[in-house]
């Protein structure tokens, strides 16, 4: 979680949600784009215009099939948090604009039921997905993501039970 990006290019406007079933368990989707074990929780870039929140619904729907009528917003975070890309993605990914993501984090308890997750999206981020624990989550993502992961999993964990 960085303040100063890299090369002086931005950071890429974002929001992040973790998803909790009934049993505190996080959501987690394996990305189809990663040649080796990649998980992480919904999230994705803010459009011009768009209010946070509304950006994290449309995320989740977009990269879940969860609706916005099968969750409810449970708390968010009140900072943003920034990561860097590490040097082998720099210009690879989003067209070599920015230098991480910039993400405001939300908690969402889903009310739905599993067969109402639907990662077949017309454009799929996930392979597979599944229900685990938050601090199992932590040692299946990406290492630049974690120090951002522990930040919202701290902040988030008392409404996890």
């Amino acid at each position: 979680m960085t303040d100063a990006p890299p090369l002086n290019l931005p950071y890429r406007p974002c929001v992040g949600v973790m998803l909790v079933n009934r049993q505190g368990q996080v959501f987690a989707g394996q990305r189809i784009d990663s040649p080796g074990p990649a998980w992480q929780m919904p999230q994705g870039g803010i459009d011009k215009g768009e209010e946070p929140a509304a950006a994290a619904l449309r995320e989740l729907s977009e990269e879940t099939g969860v609706t916005a009528d099968l969750v409810e917003i449970v708390a968010n975070m009140p900072e943003w948090l920034s990561y860097d890309l590490p040097p082998e993605l720099l210009g690879r990914i989003w067209g070599g604009r920015f230098c991480g993501q910039r993400q405001l984090w939300y908690l969402m308890r889903f009310l739905g039921r599993d067969d109402q997750v639907h990662i077949d999206t017309p454009h799929p981020e996930f392979e597979r997905w599944r229900w685990i624990g938050a601090d199992e989550l932590l040692g299946c993502i990406v290492p630049f993501k974690r120090q951002v992961y522990e930040a919202v999993i701290a902040a988030f964990r008392p409404h996890l039970a």
